[in-house]
């Protein structure tokens, strides 16, 4: 071999050998632990007239496709509320007419990627009302698709007169 070449091969082999070795270390970010697993809560649906519905109800984030909607994300992640999926108050409710054989539909916004709850049980709020949805007695500051459940959550949703 020429001895320039033989130089010109060291210096590289060098040059990359310090480079590995002086140059940063990449993070690895972890995957998030598996926060959407199914919880148990007790949902309440209150109308103008009575209770609608009441009962124990296994959830978790999911997919939810309404009549007026469309089918949309609601998991938690809507509104980037959380940066992996979580059960949710309006999941709850979509579980439970699922299971229990009774309707409700929502629009979709998608200016604050959730469903505004439009009809329970054929229930309509109209011009004069909306249902709010409430854990354990405490409204909920954000849309039901980015408010994150616990077991044992107690949520309502309960038809409101403007």
């Amino acid at each position: 071999m020429r001895p320039h070449l033989v130089r010109h091969t060291l210096v590289a082999t060098a040059a990359l050998g310090l480079a590995l070795t002086t140059a940063p270390a990449v993070a690895h970010a972890k995957p998030a632990p598996g926060t959407n697993a199914p919880v148990k809560v007790s949902l309440t649906v209150q109308g103008p007239d009575g209770l609608l519905f009441k009962g124990r109800i296994k959830t978790k984030g999911h997919d939810v496709t309404t009549a007026t909607g469309g089918t949309h994300k609601c998991d938690g992640t809507n509104g980037a509320a959380y940066p992996s999926a979580v059960p949710t108050p309006t999941a709850a409710l979509d579980d439970a007419a699922r299971k229990r054989h009774f309707t409700w539909d929502g629009t979709w916004y998608a200016s604050f990627d959730d469903f505004s709850v439009d009809t329970i049980k054929n229930v309509s709020g109209g011009g004069a009302a909306y249902w709010s949805i409430a854990v354990n007695g405490t409204p909920t500051p954000v849309g039901g698709c980015q408010f994150k459940l616990n077991a044992g959550d107690r949520v309502s949703f309960v038809w409101t007169s403007f």
